[in-house]
Order: structure tokens, then sequence, then C-alpha cells
């Protein structure tokens, strides 16, 4: 019978002196394994040097990972920082602009108690609004500059009264309904308002432009005493509105005043609320100014 060509490895005695070898040095590594690990029950104090040596050798390589996990992450802020500074910024700027104009309002009621400081019959009263309500739509695509507000005769809304936001006056009630108003924008062309520049006597009208501007006409002509960025609040004359609400911020001079941008713009806000018609003190027993316009 013809011998198979398919030998098993047990015929060859190159295998098993390789089989063999692997056995032996297993079962030596298994000793010394085991040799290691009951000295370091024991003793584990020498095993402190082999310890410190592969920490060292090792710690080059953590180091390298380390850096680059810190470098990573610093990136990775850096990036995020900067996609976020757009809106921090523009944050920051509202804060600020809210903040300058509060401080410019305080200027002008403390220049309002000083010329107000000399009458005896002179007592603070707390303005409460007769109506907050949402601005609901507007007239963008119109001529005249008009808002609706959510907010009627059924709230106590009467026309005359003046509109304001929390950054300053927004207009005021020129129609009413029953759930519902009209209001005539500071921008309208219809719309002038006497205001005077916070913090002295410079007195002007602010009249609308039909756009985001309100062009101020001083009284007293001759040198143009105003700046850029100067404030003008409400005067207070001519009724309707209390004195020292921030009205617009000069942009641009011009020969008999400046331009100015509105402080509140409808366009931006929510919310508003409904005030008395104001009637100075001084002009009880007289006419409003609502009633002289309706002719009661």
């Amino acid at each position: 019978m013809a011998p198979s060509n398919q030998r098993r490895s047990g015929f060859s005695k190159r295998a098993q002196y390789n089989l063999f070898t692997g056995y032996i040095v297993a079962g030596i590594g298994a000793l010394i394994g085991a040799v290691l690990l009951g000295i370091s029950f024991f003793q584990p104090h020498l095993f402190g040097g082999p310890r410190g040596v592969a920490q060292d050798a090792a710690s080059p390589a953590t180091e390298t990972v380390a850096a680059a996990r810190t470098g990573s992450k610093s990136l990775w802020d850096s990036v995020s920082g900067y996609y976020r500074a757009g809106s921090k910024n523009a944050e920051l700027k509202r804060e600020v602009e809210l903040a300058r104009i509060r401080l410019q309002e305080a200027e002008a009621l403390r220049q309002e108690n000083v010329r107000l400081k000399g009458l005896l019959d002179l007592h603070d009263e707390e303005r409460r609004p007769v109506a907050v309500a949402r601005l609901v739509g507007s007239s963008s695509s119109s001529t005249r500059r008009f808002a609706y507000l959510g907010a009627g005769t059924d709230d106590g809304v009467r026309v005359g009264m003046p509109v304001r936001s929390a950054r300053g006056v927004v207009g005021r009630i020129l129609e009413t309904g029953r759930a519902s108003s009209r209001v005539l924008l500071l921008t309208d062309s219809e719309s002038v308002l006497p205001v005077r520049r916070a913090g002295d006597e410079t007195v002007a009208f602010a009249e609308g432009r039909g756009d985001s501007l309100l062009r101020i006409k001083l009284i007293n002509l001759g040198i143009n005493p105003l700046k850029k960025n100067d404030m003008f609040v409400t005067s207070g004359a001519g009724g309707y509105y209390a004195p020292g609400t921030a009205v617009a911020i000069v942009t641009e001079l011009t020969d008999d005043g400046a331009l100015a941008r509105i402080v509140s713009d409808p366009a931006a806000t929510d919310y508003v609320s409904v005030e008395e018609i104001f009637e100075p003190e001084a002009a009880v027993g007289a006419r409003t100014p609502i009633e002289e316009e309706l002719g009661e």
C-alpha cells in the first residue's frame, strides 16, 4: 500500500522540539510570575525601583498625550468662543446702550427737579400705566408710520395717550377700538414732539421724516451747539408726554439742528405701556392738548 502524502506533525522531530520548548518556556514564565507575585505580597518595596524606571520611561509619552489633550481643548474653546463672540458683543452693546439711556433720563429728571424745586405745591406722583400690551403690527408698506396695539377702550386706552417702551417714547394713540388701537409713531411725517437735550436747556422739535430718523430742529437758531451722540428727551411742553423720557440720539449735524436715531425702534419692540396724558400743574384749569385737538 502506498504511503499517504499527508503526514501528522508528530512524525516531525522539529515540530516536536518546538512544542516541547514552548511548554518549557511557558512553565518557566509561570514559575517566575508566581515567585514575583509572592515577593510582591511579602516585600512590596522591592518593586519600587522597577516601577519608577517604567514610569520614567512612560512619562514623556503621557506628557505628550496630556499636552495634546489640553491643546485640543484650548483650541475648541477658542473656536467656540470665536463663534459666540458676535452674540456676546451684540448683547453687551444693547446693555451699554440701555444703561446710557437710563443715565441720560436720570440726568434729565435731575434737571427737571432743579427747575421745579422752588414750587411750594410740588409733589411727585407715581405714573402708573393705563395698559400694557403688545404691538401687533405696523404699516411698513405705507408712506405713513403707524403701529397697531392690542389694547383699546375696554382697557382704558384713549386718543392722545402717550405710548412708550422700556427704552423710550414710541408714539401716541391716534385711534381706538374696543380691543385695539392705532399708534402714531414718532417717525411719522405728521409727528412733532417738543424735546430738549438731556443735561441742559437746549430745546428743539423732533419731527418725523417717514423713515427711521427724526429731524431735530432747534428753536433758537445761531451757532449749532449740538454734538454727535447727544441724547434728547421729552421736554413736557405742550402736554401729552411727561418730561425726561428718552426720545433720540444725534447721529448727524445739520444747519438748523441734527438728524437723530430713535432709541425705541418699534420694529424691535414687543410690549409697550400706555400712559395717562401729561398735564403740567401750571396748566390746571386750562384745556388739555387732546381737548384742543378734538375741539371739545
